[in-house]
């Protein structure tokens, strides 16, 4: 009855007891992401009950998005953008449930906008950014963990992709689903709209293979 996604703000209830159902039958860790508010129902009390009771049932890690969410008037792509981020709601729902693990997210763009964030909750979320961008993350050792880790260049990000790929390959699996990944990893770097390009050209035709990956990476070192 479309009752799935955000809407379930409304009905807290119903999500502690779908928490509790899960925990009796798996051994991992059930979490919640959500919003911290949808439509008129966007008070911090209102949150605050959210949270309250869907802890109640069980869930101990919760990843909020730092915008509220319009299920009528927005699409699901303006509602990514379109609501002000208010990351000191997320950050306050800390202060409030110190024993909870709360998560941050939403318009997360840097490594440095992480480790800004984190000081006042548990942990950072990047989505699309990390997705669109994805050796954003090479320094995430160093910058986020303190440790001195040797960082892959793109190329060989690509090499050590390889077998993964040959072998996904050999399980019928067609290059363009693996490929369509790894659009962005030249992302601003000369060469990352070859890259793209023939990626993007070449990936979905019948018997691609990783030769197809290596002949963009020339491309880019080209």
């Amino acid at each position: 009855n479309g009752r799935f996604g955000a809407c379930l703000m409304a009905e807290p209830e119903l999500v502690a007891e779908c928490i509790a159902a899960m925990q009796q039958v798996v051994n991992i860790p059930i979490t919640v992401k959500s919003r911290i508010g949808i439509d008129d129902k966007d008070s911090y009390e209102e949150l605050v009950n959210f949270i309250s009771k869907v802890a109640d049932g069980g869930c101990h890690t919760f990843i909020l998005h730092a915008r509220k969410a319009w299920l009528s008037g927005l699409s699901p792509k303006q509602n990514r953008d379109v609501p002000p981020l208010r990351y000191d709601v997320v950050q306050q729902i800390k202060q409030d449930f110190p024993h909870l693990e709360i998560i941050i997210n939403g318009g997360i763009s840097s490594l440095e906008q992480s480790v800004e964030l984190m000081q006042g909750v548990d942990g950072v979320m990047i989505g699309r950014e990390a997705y669109h961008n994805p050796y954003l993350l090479a320094e995430a050792d160093r910058l986020i963990y303190q440790q001195d880790t040797l960082i892959k260049t793109r190329e060989e990000v690509v090499f050590a992709l390889l077998p993964y790929i040959q072998e996904q390959l050999a399980a019928r699996v067609r290059l363009h689903i693996i490929a369509r990944h790894i659009l962005g990893l030249f992302h601003s770097v000369q060469g990352a709209r070859a890259w793209r390009r023939h990626l993007s050209t070449y990936g979905p035709k019948a018997g691609a293979d990783e030769n197809v990956v290596l002949q963009a990476l020339e491309l880019v070192q080209g």
